[in-house]
């Protein structure tokens, strides 16, 4: 029986498996629920081995699989030319001759329906010959532009000269996008009315983030430690500032009240700067783990202690999924529509974190009361299926 569906050509900056950080897991979950509606040519760049396992799961959700390998060599003067030619630093890292010419084969043996990117800093691909009669859609997940001017405001010199250059540029990329593309999306409605107010009204649309509610369960028979655990990729920025300040500021003064009290730090790639935390005491630095869910479900409570943050944080509804008290800066939470001091406690300054987390310390059906509302509210709103509607509306028609 012929299958009718339309075929989509869908190309990712990464690929979207397995799914173990925020743009995988993203990706990933958009191809799967395209694939239900769908037929997915999936071309992905590729900036580490691709084993068979990771292809194969790949493979059978998509109508064919391609990955190019990113040549690392020479990728940063690539970025630098992109730079001096009036580009963002992104676009240059991003741009892969290779990728640029397959994507003319493809075209010529497929007749796609539309054409989704997984990021602005692929925009060259949509300019590829074959493309430029189709639909094209830009899933942008997060303002980038913002990332990088939040990014200068939290740096000194001579990065924050840099990250101020690259916002600018990557800014003029997405307000070209609006004018060459059918649909532009992101994560939440807070990204989604920051962009419009520096481009147009419906600019873009919102598709949320969801959680596997089924692989992020609750697991109450789990022995608690006491410990406060913050997972995230442990050479982003982001996360290492967020490491440094909590391990440095709260956890200390939380430990003068509990002794017993520990910081747990799960991610990979810990930097040098996050390794050294391990020195402090009460603070462990576990790096890079097979399966985040053991050490969330151990702790005593989940932290998101992030100053700098845009988008949806797939570490808050993940703890917040396995109904674990969850702590959070009102930058790590902005992207949320839950309730504060009842889905999970939003905290402001130090001050703030250390008496919120000392008061929860032993007051076990507080904690309790959390973790359920905290399920209650992902189960509400973050599921899948809902989240990536109406992106998947957009580029299958």
């Amino acid at each position: 029986m012929a299958d009718d569906r339309p075929r989509i050509l869908y190309i990712t900056h990464r690929v979207p498996y397995p799914p173990d950080k925020g743009d995988r897991i993203r990706n990933y979950h958009v191809l799967r629920e395209m694939a239900e509606r769908a037929r997915v040519w999936l071309v992905a760049l590729a900036d580490e081995p691709v084993v068979e396992e990771h292809r194969r799961a790949l493979a059978a959700l998509c109508e064919r699989v391609e990955t190019v390998q990113v040549a690392n060599k020479g990728r940063w003067l690539q970025a630098g030319w992109s730079l001096l030619c009036g580009k963002s630093l992104s676009e240059g890292l991003f741009r892969e001759q290779a990728l640029i010419a397959l994507l003319p084969e493809l075209t010529a043996e497929a007749n796609f329906h539309s054409v989704m990117i997984s990021a602005s800093s692929l925009a060259s691909c949509l300019d590829a010959p074959g493309l430029a009669k189709l639909p094209k859609h830009v899933d942008l997940v997060d303002v980038d532009s913002q990332k990088w001017l939040d990014f200068a405001a939290a740096s000194r010199s001579p990065k924050n000269w840099l990250y101020r250059l690259e916002g600018g540029r990557v800014r003029a990329l997405e307000t070209r996008l609006t004018a060459s593309v059918q649909t532009l999306c992101l994560v939440s409605k807070a990204e989604t009315e920051l962009f419009n107010g520096f481009t147009h009204p419906d600019a873009a649309i919102t598709a949320s983030n969801g959680v596997d509610l089924d692989y992020f369960h609750p697991q109450p028979d789990v022995a608690e430690l006491p410990a406060c655990v913050f997972v995230g990729a442990m050479d982003y920025f982001p996360n290492v500032d967020a490491a440094v300040w909590y391990a440095t500021t709260i956890h200390p003064q939380v430990r003068e009240q509990f002794p017993e009290a520990e910081f747990h730090i799960v991610g990979r790639k810990p930097t040098a700067h996050v390794q050294k935390l391990a020195a402090i005491p009460g603070v462990r630095v576990l790096g890079t783990v097979p399966d985040v869910r053991p050490h969330v479900a151990a702790a005593r409570l989940a932290v998101c202690p992030i100053r700098v943050a845009r988008g949806l944080q797939n570490k808050v509804i993940e703890a917040m999924a396995m109904a674990k008290p969850t702590l959070s800066t009102p930058a790590a939470m902005a992207a949320l529509q839950a309730t504060p001091g009842h889905d999970l406690l939003q905290l402001h300054s130090a001050d703030d974190w250390v008496r919120a987390i000392c008061e929860l310390w032993l007051d076990g059906p507080r904690r309790t009361a959390l973790g359920q509302a905290a399920r209650q509210y992902v189960q509400s709103h973050h599921h899948w299926h809902r989240c990536v509607r109406p992106l998947i509306d957009r580029v299958v028609g």
